[in-house]
């Protein structure tokens, strides 16, 4: 069982979960990588300036209102920065904005699968009478990645960065899923598997933190100490004893 630090919040009105690392993860066949996408058309210097392809999007903690008005711009603005760093590479401008294309889908093929706790416990936690939400750093269509998991039945209030106009741990990202929910931050509790993110951002803005610690994590390193009003825990399931 999960480290879970005494105090009980009784108060709480609505679980948050973080979507990736925390409910799902990705498993093979992996996305095609930008460098194997640039070789394949021939731009082998461009491939080799091109670095992390994870990197290429928003940063955390960006703020990004003015591309978030609505889905199309919001598709313009991530193939634009794409475009931007291809040219930069080095392609031709006359390949860039085809190539731009590829590259936003290529990222976005990612194939998911539930971690073995997450749909028991959020069923739980309805069953709690509590409002689940979740809270991510993703694209636009979290709604139908989570439909695409079989979660979204499970799921009374979605919230990602693409549509809030900022990336966790950014405020205006935990103020928008506290507004949808209609709940005050003392009424939250924040549940992830990203210190940054997932803990000091909600904390920031009042909301207590779950630390989630997978044995299976794919961050690795030792866990961090924690800050008054967290907990930690190894599992989802360790998160019902706190409700």
């Amino acid at each position: 069982m999960g480290a879970i630090r005494p105090g009980r919040p009784s108060d709480v009105r609505a679980v948050i979960f973080d979507f990736y690392g925390t409910l799902v993860r990705m498993v093979p066949p992996l996305p095609a990588s930008h460098e194997a996408l640039l070789r394949r058309r021939g731009l082998d210097e461009a491939a080799g300036r091109w670095g992390d392809q994870w990197s290429v999007g928003p940063g955390d903690g960006e703020e990004h209102l003015a591309a978030s008005a609505d889905r199309e711009t919001y598709l313009a603005w991530e193939r634009g920065r794409l475009r931007r760093r291809a040219l930069a590479c080095g392609v031709p401008e006359d390949q860039a904005d085809d190539l731009a294309m590829e590259l936003d889908l290529a990222i976005k093929d990612l194939r998911l699968e539930l971690y073995a706790d997450s749909k028991a416990v959020l069923t739980r936690v309805r069953e709690h009478g509590l409002t689940v939400a979740v809270c991510s750093n993703w694209f636009w269509d979290l709604d139908q990645a989570l439909d695409g998991v079989g979660l979204g039945p499970l799921v009374d209030v979605a919230v990602t960065s693409a549509r809030a106009g900022a990336r966790k741990p950014h405020p205006l990202i935990y103020r928008a899923v506290l507004d949808e929910c209609g709940i005050a931050p003392g009424q939250a509790l924040f549940v992830g598997d990203m210190w940054e993110a997932d803990v000091l951002g909600p904390l920031a803005q009042g909301i207590r933190a779950v630390h989630l610690w997978r044995p299976d994590r794919a961050v690795r390193g030792e866990a961090p100490p924690l800050p008054g009003r967290a907990h930690r825990i190894t599992g989802l399931h360790d998160l019902i004893r706190l409700l």
